[in-house]
């Protein structure tokens, strides 16, 4: 534009289109034009500039973890003609529970694509939309695009089944189908993988795995076929430990009639057991549990304390919840573990998983000693915590080092039963000291029970210090390398200032009748540890080795002795180098008397104690999971030595009115039943057979009552004789499962005029 009009070159043009300045005028309008396109090109890009930078920021605050930076109405989801509601996070244990709902939690990962796909996603061309990942199907739906996902009514796999209806439960899950756009492993059906030449290009389905057992097959016709559909599933590898769906039945209110409530008052006069009383407690409970027992079951319960080991509680959580039942796994920084225990107190085989510190096992365990649960399940350990001396003992490992959650539930299956020792702390005012001489400090311990150690001096007073500081700064304590490095730094402070030197001049310790003041006096110990386990001090051995020590045995944490130790400053250091302490005495009951405030910990939990008579005593023992050195073989389904070679059954009958009656209520159904006799059969017998030997069980009291003698039978539980039925079963009669008070056959129910009986059985192995 700005060339030379006078050589008739350049890019100035005359009005007729010639070169040269035939027209000024119009050579002035292009200027103008030019310098437009010039402003219009400076604004584009100035504004592409700023695009570019805005999604830049946006991208940077979603990975920040500032998602809740966002607007409110971006995380919830907008259900057509009715109220807003929000995703949840975590289940619904209340009446308003909805089976298939979603656990939803905020993911940034890239790689994660919207299961709506392309066509029906609401935000495909925004990379950085807020989405939201289910933790127990794990699919990843954008925050706008909720409302299309209610839309086709996906669902997420079940918990539970409702209750409520008179047709029994299937005794089997069926698969919970869920496409993927990735997926590692190979197909069931052909065998070969699923990945793909640029597959992370690819938006297509490659295939379809189900949540529960995790198979996977290729999106094809020929690996993926419509049996599979209704098929029933196994619950893959982990089947034994997982709690299947149909186990757990929401209860619904009984529609309360004339009829019903009549029936309810002819039968109050049965004698009540002392289960009964757990049968009131859990009346008004949204959900019960109903298992099958299987000698291949080991149902598992997992409580997971978040705030142990950094952010690693909340990773285990989800972990959890994919490769299990999201019912079965508790959060216990929402609730404690009672609520859950007594649920599944009536269990059979079940264990227990406890991920978290050494405090969070034995929370759990003080929980089963109050609700006296008969077996007491088994506690595993997974360790998140700092110490984790508990979890070193059973061969847990010192902390989790992101071990594969499926490898995890393998040992806890495969996992040994052993004895815990447990001890009581019996604490009062010290009767030496009169009242107005008596220091300032706490009149209890924290704990009244414990289970690795108890201690006071020295190493009590570096907890206390690390306690302290962490409750009053607990974001400076979210890892454990920074709370080793903290502890070090309290020991290093208070081995300067020699605080516990003093220690051997204020208590009197007597084990067994036994009085150790003097030798504790003489060596001036400064750290006095009262050893139940192997571990102190985040892996240390401070008993040591006795070898051939006349005086004392290798440490047991199941022999219903405690281990007394001594400290001094030399030996303390001595722990980190394999050395041990001044071994005092092993015995099974301690006194301690302390005559100033004094630090003090149990298993870990600080305190400043004032002047004190404290007793140690054996509380019980608790059963926990040990991990076994190496993982046997994935149990057979089909194991011949799991099935007994000779089952005794005990046979009783009810008729239908009856059990109508008792609302399907097991305790009630078992007292309200008429003992038909007893049976034996081999060990793999099936319903079948036992119809014939009950049939001949009643032509056998036939003949026996035609001579007119009458037949008793000695009931084991009531320990008083009952009369046998000899009334004639119908013809018609069903089994009647003596777990679930369920009937197997639903047809014998919706038959009309049925007046047949019901028989339930109860097994007794033989051995051979």
């Amino acid at each position: 534009l700005g060339a030379s009009r006078e050589t008739g070159s350049g890019y100035a043009l005359s009005s007729c289109g010639a070169p040269g300045g035939c027209c000024t005028a119009s050579s002035d309008f292009w200027v103008r034009v030019g310098w437009i396109i010039m402003l219009g090109n400076y604004i584009g890009y100035t504004l592409h500039l700023f695009l570019l930078f805005f999604s830049i920021c946006r991208k940077a605050i979603s990975r920040s973890g500032l998602q809740h930076l966002a607007p409110v109405h971006s995380l919830n989801i907008a259900v057509s003609n009715g109220p807003v509601k929000e995703p949840r996070a975590a289940l619904e244990w209340t009446e308003n529970a909805v089976n298939g709902e979603h656990l939803w939690l905020e993911t940034n990962v890239s790689g994660d694509l919207c299961y709506l796909g392309e066509e029906s996603c609401q935000v495909k061309f925004s990379k950085s939309a807020l989405r939201r990942k289910c933790a127990a199907c794990k699919i990843v739906v954008h925050n706008a695009c909720m409302e299309q996902l209610d839309k086709i009514n996906f669902r997420c796999k079940p918990t539970f089944r409702e209750g409520g209806s008179r047709s029994p439960r299937e005794n089997f899950v069926r698969h919970h189908w869920v496409h993927r756009r990735r997926q590692e492993g190979k197909c069931k059906q052909c065998g070969k993988g699923f990945q793909q030449k640029f597959s992370f290009h690819s938006k297509e389905i490659v295939a379809i795995s189900c949540s529960w057992c995790k198979l996977a097959f290729h999106n094809k016709v020929t690996c993926f076929m419509l049996h599979h559909i209704e098929e029933p599933c196994s619950l893959g590898a982990h089947a034994a430990v997982i709690v299947p769906p149909t186990w757990i039945i929401k209860v619904k209110k009984p529609q309360n009639s004339l009829k019903t409530s009549t029936r309810r008052k002819k039968r109050t006069s049965f004698k009540r057991k002392a289960s009964k009383r757990g049968n009131e407690d859990n009346k008004g409970r949204p959900f019960v549990i109903k298992p099958i027992s299987s000698p291949l079951m080991k149902p598992l319960l997992v409580f997971v304390n978040p705030k142990s080991g950094g952010n690693q509680g909340t990773k285990v959580l989800q972990m959890f919840m994919w490769y299990l039942n999201p019912r079965q796994v508790f959060d216990l920084s929402q609730e404690g573990p009672r609520d859950a225990l007594e649920l599944y107190r009536k269990v059979p085989n079940l264990r227990i998983l406890a991920c978290g510190g050494d405090g969070t096992v034995g929370w759990i365990l003080s929980i089963l000693d109050e609700l006296q649960l008969s077996p007491p399940p088994p506690v595993a350990v997974l360790p998140l915590g700092t110490g984790n001396d508990l979890a070193r003992t059973l061969n847990w490992g010192g902390g989790y080092t992101d071990e594969p959650v499926s490898k995890i539930l393998c040992h806890v299956e495969d996992g040994t039963i052993v004895q815990l020792d447990r001890w009581n702390l019996q604490v009062e005012r010290n009767p030496d000291l009169p009242q107005d001489e008596l220091e300032d400090g706490a009149r209890k311990l924290p704990l009244s029970v414990f289970n690795n150690y108890f201690s006071l001096g020295f190493d009590a007073h570096v907890t206390l210090e690390f306690h302290e500081s962490r409750e009053a700064n607990p974001e400076k304590f979210n890892s454990r390398f920074r709370n080793k490095m903290f502890y070090a730094g309290a020991a290093f402070t208070d081995f300067l200032q020699r605080s516990s030197r003093d220690l051997s001049k204020h208590v009197k310790v007597v084990c067994d009748g036994t009085d150790l003041t003097p030798k504790i006096q003489e060596l001036k110990f400064q750290c006095i540890v009262f050893l139940n386990i192997p571990r102190y001090c985040a892996g240390t051995m401070p008993w040591g080795n006795p070898g051939d020590h006349r005086d004392f045995e290798p440490q047991r944490h199941d022999d219903g002795y405690i281990e007394v130790i001594g400290f001094t400053m030399a030996s303390l250091a001595a722990l980190q180098v394999g050395g041990h302490g001044e071994r005092l005495h092993q015995c099974r009951e301690v006194t301690l008397l302390t005559y100033k405030s004094i630090p003090m910990q149990v298993d870990g939990e600080p305190c400043r104690l004032a002047p004190s008579l404290i007793r140690i005593s054996l509380r019980n023992q608790a059963n926990m999971v040990q991990k076994s050195k190496r993982r046997t073989s994935m149990p057979l389904l089909n194991d011949p030595h799991s099935i007994p070679d000779r089952l005794r059954i005990r046979v009783n009958r009810i008729n239908l009115q009856e059990y109508e009656g008792l609302h399907y209520d097991k305790e009630k159904l078992r007292e309200a039943s008429i003992p038909l006799g007893i049976i034996v059969v081999r060990g793999d017998c099936d319903l079948e057979t036992c119809r014939m030997y009950i049939d001949r069980l009643q032509e056998d009291l036939q003949s026996v009552t035609s001579t007119t003698q009458r037949v008793h039978y000695q009931d084991q539980e009531s320990s008083f004789p009952r009369v046998l039925s000899v009334q004639r079963l119908s013809p018609r009669w069903c089994f009647l499962d003596g777990k679930t008070a369920l009937v197997f056959d639903p047809d014998f129910v919706k038959a009309d005029g049925l007046s047949g009986l019901f028989v339930s059985l109860q097994s007794t192995r033989i051995s051979s």
